[in-house]
């Protein structure tokens, strides 16, 4: 662990980043800032950050294998043309509960997507609310779950028959048989539950071993847990408090990116903690991640 390296490599002002995605075609970091409504696209190469502005609040950016991007805006899902800037509705969730928005996404296997949705209002009054959605390549939209409080990460196992999922108010990491053909939901159960002083269990990832790698909201970190004995390998320490998201990435996927928040710090904690906000990049790590799914539709 003493070679583990914590740098700071990007932060365009992010209010709240999220959905770190690798572009392995042009080596780039994909992100979102969700309240500043923005889309970022950045080069280690060369430091350049290219930028997409939206007309809501947007959760999440993945590529699509037509080219451009699918994204989520307010409760809309989106194809977004990168050249012309122009976005246009692919599909519309939770038409019922105009107060919830989208939020974490990920696309499986076999190119369906998947997004979650929460309430816009931080107290989580209707408790319960939201919902996980999967889009086909054909647009078709069904509803996975419903009863969930804060549907954020998700991943899949190396042989596609697991699928890793986080409600984050339920401090656990859970996890369900998954039918890549069909891409039906079953048999859900606890991988992990958080400890104390942990936080809240966000964005995840999985490495090319198996093993998931969890960002801990309010707890300023992201953890490493052998999802087959539910034990925690290793704890990487950053120093923003409200870590949102990880993704493997870099030529041969060894860098962990790690998006983080800035939103709701005293003055205190800007202090304390300067570079909230960014985006860092963990090398040393010792295991490598595997390239992401673009969506089929």
């Amino acid at each position: 662990m003493s070679s583990v390296k914590v740098e700071c490599v990007v932060n365009p002002g992010t209010v709240l980043g999220e959905g770190p995605v690798w572009e392995e075609s042009d080596q780039k970091l994909l992100f979102v800032d969700i309240p500043g409504q923005k889309i970022h696209r950045w080069s280690p190469s060369t430091n350049q950050i290219e930028s997409l502005g939206t007309d809501d609040m947007v959760s999440f950016a993945i590529p699509r294998r037509s080219g451009g991007y699918v994204a989520g805006v307010g409760r809309s899902i989106v194809a977004v043309d990168w050249s012309t800037k122009k976005t246009t509705t692919l599909a519309t969730v939770d038409e019922d509960k105009p107060n919830n928005r989208l939020n974490d996404a990920k696309v499986d296997p076999a190119g369906r997507l998947l997004a979650g949705t929460m309430s816009r209002d931080e107290l989580l009054e209707e408790k319960k609310g939201a919902s996980l959605y999967s889009l086909t390549s054909d647009l078709t939209l069904t509803k996975l779950l419903g009863q969930v409080d804060l549907s954020n990460g998700m991943d899949w196992s190396p042989d596609q028959r697991t699928m890793f999922y986080i409600d984050s108010l339920s401090l656990s990491v859970d996890a369900f048989d998954y039918d890549v053909v069909t891409g039906q939901l079953g048999n859900r159960r606890v991988v992990y539950r958080m400890k104390e002083g942990e936080g809240l269990p966000d964005g995840m990832t999985l490495d090319a071993d198996g093993r998931l790698w969890v960002a801990c909201y309010d707890g300023g970190r992201v953890i490493n847990i052998d999802p087959a004995t539910g034990v925690r390998l290793q704890t990487i320490t950053l120093p923003a408090m409200k870590t949102t998201s990880c993704c493997f990435g870099g030529p041969d996927y060894s860098d962990l990116y790690v998006t983080t928040a800035s939103l709701g710090r005293s003055e205190s904690e800007i202090k304390q903690q300067p570079d909230a906000g960014a985006t860092f990049r963990v090398r040393g790590l010792g295991v490598k991640g595997r390239p992401s799914h673009s969506f089929a539709g």
